[in-house]
């Protein structure tokens, strides 16, 4: 008479097959063999079904209209970065890189890990060869062996190894994502990193313009000063301007020299100096306007929410293969092969021998370890879901922060060259009173401060509009193609 299963066990072995419960019938001789190979051949596991969790985000960014155009993590980082220098640039990080370089042997590592989990699914056959010869109550006796065999082979019955060949597959997968996602931060890394590079170049060009400017002011204060013309207060003032000016330039080679260096690093070698010629900074076409999308698309197309997700499917590989714990476990030992005392006659006839050894080995008292176990593995797969939705979470904030900065930057490009065109004429203003002794040097010095103030701020708009156009390709997942 069967045993009743446990009440618990309802609920902890649903599958999406016929149920399976730990008593069964008995069955005898060929019906048995032909029942266990039937269930190792049907591919039954004890994984629950996977259903994609809900994106946490809205079905459309903030402030934007739907759009047919192209995705645009389907633009080759190529045809996205027009210089050609700055392509040059990255080409050198895609080859020298030493992070990208080791998420490439990541992926290797994984793969090869995978293997070795999926060979457990077939039977590994060894041969084997032998010859004894022992001497005993005056006789000596030879024996030649030679057979081939498998050794513990399981017998899959509830998907154990099939679990852990997906889980391993699953990592796997993860893992060539995060090379794609280590690729698209370099690209993006270089490129935001060459901009920063070009900024300081041009900050400090103006910076020594400026220079240059106060101390020719400076040289006229002077003359004036020892002519008794002026007052030392204004030659004092011409003065700490030199010297400020001074501390701009010496702040920006540094700058200048520490973005060399950064990208130096991220390209893993010197800057070659057979480079192509930079494109002007304040151009419009260093990068190609790209559509934003769908928060939907970033589900298929952003490399660390696929990460995510083949994590959490890893996962719930995982909550199969604990279910199978619980369940006997089969397997095989069987060898065929030849035994005879002189090794002429070793594969001749009347010599063959062999075995068949199965084991049934079944969890009768665990001290509650497969229990834990499962419990774990339903609890790291919450945990994978939250973290997949939380992916998703930051993917869209990123990308609805880029739009918006694209948006901004380029309206504050344009005020900002108004700005600067009227603080160069309220210069050119001041500076003439000045000279025409219609007024004091403190309001052409002020002037002054508030021009190169208006042409830093305009530079650094430059550099950001162009930065927040790269971040929105990094952030829709561009740049692994």
């Amino acid at each position: 008479m069967r045993n009743p299963a446990p009440s618990g066990l309802a609920s902890i072995f649903s599958m999406n097959s016929s149920p399976l419960t730990p008593s069964a019938p008995r069955f005898r001789g060929p019906v048995l063999a032909g029942t266990l190979i039937a269930a190792t051949l049907c591919g039954c596991t004890m994984m629950p079904a996977y259903q994609r969790p809900s994106a946490p985000v809205s079905a459309q960014f903030p402030g934007l209209a739907v759009t047919n155009e192209s995705r645009a993590a389907d633009i080759a980082w190529g045809n996205f970065f027009a210089e050609e220098r700055l392509k040059s640039l990255i080409n050198l990080a895609l080859s020298n890189n030493l992070d990208l370089r080791v998420a490439v042997l990541n992926v290797e590592e994984s793969r090869a890990e995978y293997r070795i989990t999926r060979s457990a699914s077939f039977p590994a056959v060894e041969g084997s060869g032998s010859y004894a010869r022992s001497h005993a109550a005056g006789l000596d006796t030879r024996e030649w062996n030679a057979s081939l065999g498998t050794t513990a082979w399981e017998l899959d019955l509830f998907g154990r190894v099939r679990s852990l060949n997906r889980q391993a597959l699953e990592k796997y997968f993860a893992t060539a994502e995060a090379r794609r996602s280590e690729q698209v931060s370099l690209i993006a890394q270089v490129a935001t990193e060459y901009l920063t590079l070009r900024e300081t170049e041009e900050l400090l060009a103006l910076s020594r313009q400026t220079l240059q400017a106060v101390r020719e002011s400076y040289t006229l204060n002077k003359a004036t000063f020892d002519a008794g013309a002026s007052s030392e207060l204004d030659l004092r003032e011409s003065e700490s301007q030199v010297q400020t000016a001074q501390i701009n330039v010496t702040t920006y080679e540094r700058q200048q020299a520490e973005a060399r260096n950064y990208l130096t690093l991220l390209i893993g070698c010197p800057l070659p100096a057979d480079l192509p010629p930079p494109r002007a900074f304040s151009g419009t076409n260093l990068v190609a306007d790209i559509p934003a999308g769908l928060p939907s698309e970033l589900l298929e197309r952003r490399p660390d929410i696929l990460e995510a997700e083949h994590t959490l499917l890893a996962a719930n590989a995982d909550i199969g293969a604990a279910r199978a714990a619980f369940f006997p476990t089969v397997t095989l030992t069987a060898s065929v092969g030849t035994q005879s005392a002189q090794l002429s006659r070793l594969f001749g006839a009347g010599t063959g021998v062999w075995s068949f050894a199965p084991q049934v080995t079944a969890p009768l008292f665990t001290g509650g370890q497969n229990l834990a176990n499962l419990e774990a593995a339903k609890v790291t797969k919450r945990i994978e879901v939250a973290d997949y939705q939380h992916a998703i979470e930051t993917a869209f904030r990123e990308v609805s922060d880029a739009l918006v900065d694209v948006v901004s930057y380029v309206q504050q490009i344009d005020e900002q060259a108004a700005l600067v065109s009227t603080q160069q004429r309220r210069y050119e203003l001041a500076n003439l009173r000045y000279r025409q002794g219609d007024d004091t040097y403190l309001n052409a010095l002020a002037a002054q401060q508030d021009l190169f103030t208006a042409q830093q701020s305009l530079i650094q708009s430059q550099f950001n509009k162009v930065a927040s156009q790269i971040s929105l390709y990094k952030a829709v997942g561009g740049g692994w193609q």
